[in-house]
């Protein structure tokens, strides 16, 4: 069965070859690889659910020599995500792109992305890590380049150039372990890493060079006009996956490899820049004038939100707290990969059907495109962290373990950080709910809303009612009806 792990990175490849060659064919391609691709991910998270952790060595070579692929809970969870999220975001593009060759051209870069993200979220080695990592951020700057105005090129430009600098930051911390221990491998490491210098330097040099691709304040520059000025699907699942890709290494390096070396102090400062993230992030979301702005933005704020919950992590002591808390930060990843897709789709049925996307002009939306507003009003509940939304439970846990742990600093930014996300949302809805004719006359169904509705149903209903599922997966053995509400 540890095969079944090579299947989420073989599929989406031989996909995105086949796209390449038989470009009339490429939607078909494309969705029967997403498909395939799903498919696979649910039968790992199985395994996992049954046997904790399953590994693969691809050719049969030891860990350390050849290629590993590993998963457990956490990474488990996040490739079922990946791949519903690619798939409904895929779904979406086969009617956004209305010309056959720009989905010609979009599927092969889409496939080659989401293999590279698979492949990332399936190493067990930092070297493979930073192949694919380079990978996915190369297939993202093209993807967000597909808009072809100038601002998408100069967004996409940026993109690259610090994206580039991040990677070089990363790789010369992998140089410095390699050099420190001589194995790359993530689970030889975790037994090797010693609290001293080098130690210190590459840490810090990979956390930088992973904290510039996650977009935390104030390294975040690069994110607003890249996200807003992509294709809808591509800014979907940029916001949605790939910078939460940069996060997920960030918690593979704290808490399984290098926990040894680490220091409140150092964790307290991931928390300030998280805090600063959430606060700036949102004002910045509720003073945009355009809706994928906004989106963007909000972004920033909601990744600034994970990074809180490190330092509060590694106050709590290990056990059932720290495990569910842990599971509190992978289901608040999880609700806003799926709730953040959502309303970029949204917004890309509103900016196909109006020609524009500015928050002011949208009076009318709500009767012309009632289920595109249903939508956003999901996705909006799940980023605020109302119930029964999958944020609203992480929240609420996050803030009982800053208490227990004496954090209580991060209350404040949570409750400030919830009120900005709830006046930004609803100021979107009071503009759609008003009069006018922004978008047009009335239309009951596009086939395009599908998608979206069926992530911003996930991130609520799915993820909120069901967060017991999320627990187990993350933490087998751990107790989910533990969660203090």
């Amino acid at each position: 069965m540890n095969n079944l792990l090579a299947l989420p990175v073989v599929l989406p490849l031989l996909g995105s070859l086949l796209a390449l060659v038989w470009p009339r064919r490429a939607d078909w391609a494309g969705l029967g690889a997403s498909v395939a691709a799903f498919v696979a991910a649910g039968h790992i998270g199985a395994e996992v659910m049954r046997n904790a952790t399953l590994e693969l060595a691809v050719g049969g070579w030891a860990p350390g020599l050849g290629i590993a692929l590993r998963a457990d809970g956490l990474s488990a969870s996040l490739l079922l995500m990946s791949t519903l999220v690619a798939l409904a975001a895929g779904l979406y593009a086969t009617t956004y792109f209305a010309e056959a060759q720009k989905r010609a051209d979009f599927w092969p870069l889409w496939l080659l992305m989401i293999t590279a993200l698979h492949a990332l979220l399936l190493s067990g080695d930092l070297f493979n890590i930073y192949v694919t990592l380079e990978l996915l951020g190369l297939a993202a700057v093209a993807l967000a380049a597909l808009g072809g105005s100038r601002a998408a090129l100069q967004a996409a430009v940026r993109y690259l150039t610090v994206g580039l600098l991040g990677s070089l930051a990363f790789l010369t911390g992998v140089g410095l372990i390699y050099a420190g221990y001589g194995t790359l491998d993530m689970v030889m490491l975790a037994g090797r890493v010693d609290a001293e210098p080098a130690t210190w330097v590459a840490l810090a040099l990979m956390t930088a060079g992973l904290l510039i691709k996650s977009a935390l304040f104030p390294m975040h520059f690069w994110l607003p006009s890249a996200h807003a000025n992509a294709p809808a699907p591509v800014s979907a699942a940029l916001s949605a996956l790939v910078v939460k890709a940069a996060f997920y290494l960030v918690l593979r390096l704290w808490l399984d490899v290098f926990d040894v070396a680490l220091s409140q102090a150092s964790a307290g400062l991931l928390g300030l820049l998280g805090a600063s993230a959430v606060i700036w992030g949102s004002w910045q979301a509720y003073r945009a004038e355009r809706l994928k702005l906004l989106a963007a933005y909000s972004t920033v704020a909601q990744i600034g939100y994970l990074f809180l919950f490190i330092p509060v992590l590694l106050a709590t002591e290990p056990g059932e707290a720290r495990d569910l808390l842990f599971g509190a930060l992978v289901l608040f990843a999880l609700t806003h990969g799926f709730s953040k897709s959502a309303f970029f789709l949204g917004a890309g049925v509103i900016l196909h059907r109006a020609g524009h996307d500015r928050i002011a002009e949208l009076g009318g939306t709500a009767r012309a495109l009632p289920v595109t507003t249903f939508v956003l009003a999901l996705a909006g509940i799940a980023l605020i962290g109302l119930p029964p939304s999958g944020t609203f439970l992480a929240k609420w846990q996050l803030m009982t373990s800053a208490i227990a742990a004496g954090q209580w600093l991060w209350i404040p930014v949570i409750a400030i950080g919830t009120l900005l996300a709830g006046a930004y949302v609803f100021r979107v809805l009071g503009h759609a709910f008003g009069p006018g004719e922004g978008v047009g006359p009335s239309l009951a169904w596009a086939r395009a809303e599908l998608p979206a509705l069926l992530l911003a149903l996930v991130a609520t209903a799915v993820l909120g009612l069901g967060a017991a599922q999320v627990w187990t997966m993350v933490v087998p053995g751990s107790n989910a009806e533990g969660v203090s509400l």
